[in-house]
């Protein structure tokens, strides 16, 4: 597939909703993550990402005007082993990892799950697992939408990267763009460049986002030799 630009991505699309990105660095040395959240309605904004057991969770930043936190209060992230960390934007981020903790797969996990229920949108479930395990990397990823708004026809797709390339990752969010309702993502994930530290990759996707609409932001690089990890968290409402 064609390699394209993150910062285009980002920029010419003012609300790709939630997005997962997994990759290498351009040194081939650290595997890369990085989620984020944004949001069209009061209650979607007023979110928070808070670290927690070596991953994060939403948390509504002002607790009183929280109105329903069935979709937007989650754990995006949880590590499941010291291989294994699990990406997604929802509850089903549990799911995975109890699968995961059985012994059972991925797939097995999300085929258990769909969509989200909030018609007219039926906003995709996006998820991610990355392994790191004897200084390679791996990771997959995953969508489930519905079939063109009909909510009787779910749509499951996974997507597998056994040898991920220096200096690119594989970006697949919720949405096409703004919109009402507001169109699924189409197609596979798309393979943008990664570059720098994490702090440039982190301060570069955060400024690239959306103005008006971007909530939370998390990036991690995780180092194949020794298995170090880099966090960072940046929220709009501190």
């Amino acid at each position: 597939m064609q390699l394209l630009n993150l910062q285009s991505l980002l920029e010419n699309n003012p609300y790709p909703g939630r997005g997962i990105l997994l990759g290498m660095t351009p040194d081939g040395k650290n595997a890369t993550i990085a989620y984020f959240i944004m949001g069209r309605s009061e209650n979607s904004r007023n979110r928070v990402f808070t670290e927690k057991d070596g991953g994060i969770i939403t948390e509504a930043h002002d607790p009183a005007k929280l109105v329903d936190p069935s979709l937007i209060i989650y754990a995006p992230v949880r590590v499941q082993s010291d291989e294994v960390t699990v990406v997604t934007n929802g509850d089903q981020t549990d799911t995975v990892v109890d699968f995961l903790n059985a012994g059972k797969t991925f797939e097995a996990a999300l085929q258990t799950r769909t969509f989200e229920p909030d018609p007219p949108n039926f906003t995709p479930r996006i998820s991610g697992v990355l392994t790191v395990k004897d200084g390679k990397a791996s990771y997959q990823l995953s969508i489930l939408k519905s079939n063109n708004g009909d909510e009787s026809s779910p749509l499951r797709f996974f997507f597998k990267y056994d040898v991920p390339k220096a200096g690119q990752g594989h970006f697949i969010h919720t949405y096409v763009t703004d919109g009402n309702p507001i169109p699924s993502f189409e197609g596979e994930p798309e393979v943008v460049g990664i570059d720098g530290d994490i702090d440039t990759f982190t301060n570069n996707v955060w400024q690239w986002l959306n103005e008006d609409n971007k909530v939370s932001l998390f990036t991690r690089y995780i180092d194949l030799e020794n298995g170090n990890v880099q966090t960072r968290i940046i929220n709009k409402l501190n």
